[in-house]
């Protein structure tokens, strides 16, 4: 622990499961939109892991944020919290809510717990089950283990941030969770960011089509395969002298030996400026068959102005009532069909370029979203006794999981003592 550490009196203690990556994946980015809001509302940021720092993490110091190393199932965790003793601690995912709650609950009992989901885990097993497995229902989320681990994190938590609309509505409706548990709050945009007011390129001076998306996230790795063997090649058919330029981080040997320039599938691996090359093409493309949460590629494809064509997956949750900025299709022959479209012709082109538009800022408006956070923090912290009182449930689940993960992790620090 760093015993050097200063404090102010508002701090938040983030516990994270992995260093954010803000330009390889779309969890890195709404852990750094989190970052800010908290860092807006004059809150001292600290950022806890035991993960290890990762090839393209950010680096945390030079936004003012603290950075803390800490240990799996070790007692040094207790003494940092209760010296900290924080006024609001966010949990990174459900797993670190699983490993560390139980320790904040006992240690820092005051602190307002919230758990950021990303999006809902269970959701996206479930449907890569579905995907590989015929028999297996989309909805048989009883049967899943981490459903159930994920539903008692969102118990035990003062608070958690549900990213999806349409996650919001599963929550509330199969699962009966009380809506004062849960705030919707997708992905949060400043506009006055310059990097958000790029340049964007004309439909004449745009070419090929683009992919992009972190490897190591399943959705995103099949995605690459369904493009290479069932839909670029009829694409490619149909046009001839455009390419598909696939980008991503962490890919392995085999995703690299998928590139072929004869073909027009062109793969470059990690990108550092990612707005730069999806302002540069035409269409992105974004056939997901599985997936949960927000798509942080389209939101990036809407601030740059492209087009996109995506499955029903990839958009749900994205649009609400509003016109998508691109196609969505699922049959294989018709997204083709609706891509050459997309690519052709200008004046449809620039329809779904305008209505990205009007998307983010009606839906993804950083102002909006801070004020309905801040509210929510506000009033938990004047309410926090009777809202725990009112989750009769949270505090069972609370109890039953204090017991079984304090004596085991208890059992594994004593067991590592004696090695």
């Amino acid at each position: 622990m760093n015993a050097d550490i200063q404090y102010m009196k508002s701090t938040l203690l983030i516990i994270g499961f992995v260093y954010p990556e803000p330009n390889s994946s779309a969890a890195g980015t709404r852990m750094l939109q989190l970052i800010n809001f908290f860092k807006n509302q004059n809150y001292t940021v600290l950022f806890a892991t035991s993960c290890k720092k990762s090839q393209h993490a950010i680096d945390l110091e030079s936004v003012n944020v603290q950075v803390v190393e800490i240990l799996l199932n070790d007692s040094s965790f207790d003494d940092f919290a209760r010296e900290l003793n924080p006024e609001v601690v966010l949990f990174d995912r459900f797993m670190t809510e699983e490993q560390f709650g139980w320790r904040i609950a006992e240690n820092c009992p005051n602190a307002i717990r919230v758990l950021d989901t990303e999006d809902l885990h269970f959701l996206r097993k479930t449907r890569q089950k579905a995907q590989i497995y015929s028999s297996f229902s989309l909805d048989d989320f009883s049967s899943s283990d981490i459903a159930k681990r994920e539903i008692a994190s969102i118990y035990r938590s003062d608070l958690s941030l549900i990213i999806s609309e349409i996650e919001f509505g599963i929550l509330i409706d199969t699962f009966k969770i009380d809506c004062a548990l849960l705030l919707y709050l997708p992905f949060m945009l400043d506009f006055n960011d310059n990097s958000y007011n790029l340049q964007h390129k004309s439909f004449e001076e745009r070419t090929d089509f683009v992919s992009i998306g972190n490897f190591l996230h399943p959705p995103n790795l099949d995605a690459v395969y369904h493009l290479k063997n069932d839909i670029w090649p009829l694409i490619k058919s149909h046009l001839p002298k455009v390419n598909l330029h696939i980008y991503g981080a962490y890919e392995t040997q085999e995703i690299r030996s998928l590139n072929n320039k004869k073909d027009g599938f062109i793969f470059h691996g990690y990108v550092e400026d990612s707005f730069k090359v999806v302002n540069s093409a035409r269409v992105l493309l974004a056939p997901l068959r599985f997936g949960a949460g927000l798509k942080g590629k389209l939101i990036q494809a809407m601030q740059c102005g492209t087009p996109s064509a995506m499955s029903t997956i990839a958009a749900e949750g994205m649009f609400g009532s509003e016109q998508p900025n691109g196609i969505i299709e699922n049959e294989v022959g018709l997204f083709v069909e609706k891509c050459i479209d997309l690519y052709t012709q200008k004046p449809l082109w620039s329809e779904y370029q305008s209505n990205g538009y009007s998307i983010i800022k009606s839906r993804y408006n950083q102002e909006e979203h801070h004020l309905k956070l801040k509210k929510r923090i506000s009033l938990l912290k004047s309410t926090i006794q009777s809202h725990r009182s009112n989750n009769f449930i949270g505090q069972l689940l609370g109890y039953h999981q204090f017991q079984s993960t304090k004596y085991l992790s208890r059992w594994i620090e004593a067991k590592n003592t004696n090695l």
